[in-house]
């Protein structure tokens, strides 16, 4: 560790003078710096803003007591740096799966590359840990959502278009940048962060904060595990860069940027899969797509996965409710309903993105699954709409809030998440 400078800090407060603000946050250690390369973060530097305020219930502690336990199964305790430092060192082995699920998680591995994967399930199984510092707390943006977005990844990084072309370099930091594009995520949006004054939006000059933080923890783990270490200091650069370039490309605000430019390779027909340079771009595009594909999905994960998505907009808006802050867009759940939202984030999001990846793939097999998945799914959040707000085709019914919602998305594809 000679190389290395930590500094820690224990618990803090955010504030905002102008509305006399102050909420409680957490933080652990919070900057990695090596002696080359790329700034890092540590795991555990992004706050945990403790929602427990908003939602106490007589069995929180039993709950927090399972999941501690629950996280006794995760390996990264053997490379936890801080705990390592602080000569912590585990007295007995610790495993990863219940020798009474292995057979059944094998089972399920067996068909990871299967679209209708039972993220959900497999969790369930095997108590997903990707990695310990996604937060459980969190609804949607946790380890069961990296879990999802990796499984994703490994089926378009298997799309035969794109298969051919890729180096074991390149499968690698796609599979690795869908591991880590969200990690120690505190489940509230960039706008949020703005607002508050936090640090992290300060020090990433309020451009792509959360996108910046991830890829900067995911380095400082890179290099605390020493995963790289035998690699050359150009190449591990590289891999770092390389890293980034694929997190940052997350960052909603910049979904018309790589939308245009997709249409534009693929209607000029000029990509170049040989080259390195087309290649990452079409990784950037498959972690996009990745990181976006619950409605795609079947129905019953898909519903799962935008309840819980609105379940962590919700809270925020708690939140900024709480601390007489102005709620954020789509967060407010007396005015934001769950099929609005979806409708919207599907008609101007997802069904844009995903009509070119198919272009892409050639109208791939599983493309056109999706394709089918979003159809469906776009029509059963349209039947849930309340009756007297529905756009009926029998020319009634008041006004459309699955338009309301839709235009509130495209407006607002900048509010740093997404559904």
């Amino acid at each position: 560790m000679s190389c290395l400078m930590v500094e820690r800090c224990g618990e803090i407060l955010f504030e905002n003078p102008e509305q006399n603000v102050k909420c409680v946050c957490m933080l652990g250690d919070v900057r990695l710096r090596g002696q080359t390369g790329v700034p890092a973060e540590r795991r555990g530097s992004y706050p945990f803003i403790d929602f427990r305020p908003l939602n106490n219930t007589t069995h929180s502690g039993e709950i927090g007591t399972k999941k501690k336990v629950k996280r006794l199964l995760s390996f990264q305790r053997y490379f936890h740096a801080s705990r390592l430092l602080r000569g912590i060192v585990p007295q007995a082995p610790l495993h990863l799966l219940d020798e009474d699920y292995l057979g059944q998680a094998r089972h399920m591995l067996s068909k990871v590359g299967m679209w209708d994967f039972d993220i959900f399930l497999f969790d369930r199984l095997t108590n997903v840990m990707v990695q310990e510092d996604y937060h459980s707390q969190n609804p949607y943006h946790n380890a069961v959502h990296a879990a999802d977005v990796t499984q994703a990844m490994h089926c378009y990084l298997k799309e035969p278009k794109l298969a051919s072309f890729l180096t074991p370099l390149d499968i690698m930091l796609g599979l690795l940048a869908a591991a880590a594009h969200d990690v120690d995520h505190p489940g509230v949006n960039q706008p949020f962060l703005i607002k508050t004054n936090h640090h992290l939006a300060n020090l990433y000059q309020n451009m792509s904060v959360l996108e910046n933080h991830h890829w900067r923890s995911t380095i400082g783990m890179l290099r605390e595990s020493r995963l790289l270490a035998h690699l050359p200091k150009e190449m591990t650069q590289d891999i770092e860069q390389q890293l980034g370039s694929l997190i940052l490309a997350t960052d909603i605000n910049r979904q018309n940027e790589f939308l245009a430019r997709l249409r534009t390779h693929l209607h000029n027909k000029d990509l170049r899969l040989e080259d390195g340079r087309d290649r990452h771009f079409m990784l950037q595009i498959a972690l996009k797509c990745a990181d976006i594909c619950n409605p795609c999905r079947v129905w019953e994960m898909s519903k799962q996965w935008s309840e819980r998505v609105c379940e962590e907009f919700y809270r925020q808006g708690d939140l900024e409710q709480k601390f007489e802050l102005e709620i954020s867009p789509l967060c407010n759940q007396q005015k934001d309903s769950i099929p609005s939202i979806q409708i919207g984030f599907m008609t101007y999001i997802v069904e844009p993105l995903f009509r070119e990846w198919a272009r892409f793939t050639g109208n791939s097999t599983l493309s056109e699954n999706m394709l089918s998945h979003l159809a469906h799914n776009k029509a059963q959040w349209k039947s849930l709409l309340p009756k007297p707000h529905r756009g009926g085709s029998g020319g009634g019914g008041g006004p459309d809030l699955a338009g309301q919602g839709a235009e509130k998305e495209e407006q607002t594809g900048t509010r740093g998440d997404t559904p």
